[in-house]
């Protein structure tokens, strides 16, 4: 995960503070000295650096925190502040045409995960009630244009294209088929080379010209380091760039441009892309990044995801169902389907306050479990999910061969279930109703983490 050696130094800096009842310059210089050294080796620009350790000194160093009762956590609280003003202090949304379509054009090098990235924001505005049409004006790359037709099919999304011709000639058509055929938002998926170079800058400032798109959105590989902030750079001097999207922020990057591209383009990072599915893309929060790099978790973030996974519906006929004590294997399922649509366990821990990288490295966590127990609920008749009861040897021998499990793991699965049911049955007793809004908060409740 991005961040998570920045993560670990930083906190180890922070912990030997908290070990003292009273700082000194000397304590909080020592700190950002190992913060310094913490942020060069995540990849974040000399100059960058330079700076924020200086606003952080100055404010440290004051007598409102020297003097405090408790001045490990004004520092900390200090850091928070600055990163997240390096980072842009607040999310800054796509700016949307006051008369459709929006036409946003999506620029990068090659290998940042233009296409795929592209039509993931698009998906984004799609679950928002927009109507997106994709733009394959990318006619260089072998495949480019399949592969946006294939992740367009995906998510259900237009696409359209022209096959080899003029990039320009694509960009004015695809407007023009957009204001016909409704769609209010129009994303072009440019070329992008291994290298800026003049000829593909020419062709960026032509389309720029032709549709004067209301956005220009740079893709940027957070696994380039410092090349990243680079790229960056050069394409906001050609184009003026309006924000920055970064892709492959889940891989093992060290996550420099994202403490870099603000400060050094002056342009906000507006998403980032958090694995490859084609749901994974997030808002991007200054606020939240930074508690995530402090360890201090990403609670909004994280409820954020279970509202988008908790369906209504589902929870109301759940409600009825545990008042009148009537929860089964089928209840058991649909919540941790809706657990698994809030992505990774490892990303959900990761989230959660006082959980730092450091503590989800040494932890077992079975990502397959969850998928293990689908299978198995799968492989049950809907009678065997309403009357678990009724499971003898032979049904679970059956249904172990049809999930692919042992019959010890189905006994484990019905062990873990028998337990949950338990818990469940003090919402049908005093206070029920007090309980299941706090239930219904935690997103269905989410029963049993399999694997934990």
């Amino acid at each position: 995960m991005a961040f998570e050696g920045l993560t670990e130094k930083i906190s180890a800096a922070f912990k030997k503070l908290r070990g003292k009842g009273r700082l000194t310059e000397a304590d909080v210089k020592a700190a950002m000295r190992e913060i310094r050294l913490a942020l060069l080796e995540a990849d974040v620009s000399y100059k960058v650096v330079k700076d924020f350790i200086g606003k952080v000194s100055t404010r440290a160093v004051g007598a409102d925190v020297l003097e405090s009762l408790t001045p490990a956590q004004m520092i900390v609280k200090i850091v928070n502040e600055e990163l997240t003003a390096l980072m842009g202090s607040e999310n800054q949304k796509l700016r949307l045409a006051s008369q459709p379509p929006t036409i946003v054009m999506l620029v990068g090098l090659q290998g940042a995960g233009k296409t795929t990235n592209g039509a993931k924001l698009a998906g984004l505005f799609k679950k928002q009630g927009k109507r997106p049409l994709l733009v394959a004006c990318d006619i260089y790359r072998p495949a480019a244009i399949k592969q946006l037709q294939v992740v367009g099919e995906k998510l259900d999304i237009p696409v359209f294209e022209m096959g080899q011709t003029n990039p320009v000639d694509i960009a004015k058509a695809a407007v023009a088929h957009a204001i016909r055929h409704g769609n209010d938002m129009v994303f072009l998926d440019t070329a992008g080379r291994l290298h800026v170079d003049e000829q593909l800058m020419d062709e960026l400032k032509a389309i720029k010209a032709a549709v004067n798109p209301h956005e220009i959105l740079l893709v940027v590989d957070a696994m380039t380091g410092q090349d990243a902030v680079n790229a960056a750079q050069t394409f906001n001097e050609w184009l003026d760039i309006d924000g920055v999207m970064l892709s492959k922020l889940d891989g093992d990057a060290r996550g420099g441009a994202a403490l870099s591209v603000k400060a050094v383009t002056g342009k906000p990072i507006k998403f980032i892309g958090m694995g490859e599915k084609l749901d994974q893309i997030e808002p991007f929060h200054p606020g939240r990044m930074a508690s995530r790099i402090l360890g201090m978790g990403d609670v909004l973030t994280l409820i954020e995801k279970a509202e988008q996974a908790f369906d209504q519906k589902k929870a109301a006929e759940l409600e009825q169902k545990l008042r009148s004590n009537k929860f089964t294997l089928q209840d058991y399922y649909d919540q941790l389907t809706q657990l698994k649509g809030m992505g990774s366990m490892e990303d959900i821990l990761g989230m959660m306050p006082g959980v730092n990288a450091g503590a989800l490295k040494n932890a077992t966590i079975d990502e397959k479990a969850l998928s293990r127990t689908e299978a198995i609920i799968l492989s049950m008749t809907p009678y065997e999910r309403e009357n678990p009861n009724c499971l003898n040897h032979s049904r679970k021998r059956r249904i172990a061969a049809g999930s692919g499990v042992k019959v010890e793991e189905i006994n484990r699965l019905l062990k873990q279930f028998d337990a949950m049911n338990a818990m469940m049955r003090q919402f049908s007793g005093p206070g029920a109703a007090k309980k299941m809004k706090k239930l219904q908060r935690m997103g269905g409740g989410f029963p049993g983490m399999p694997g934990f």
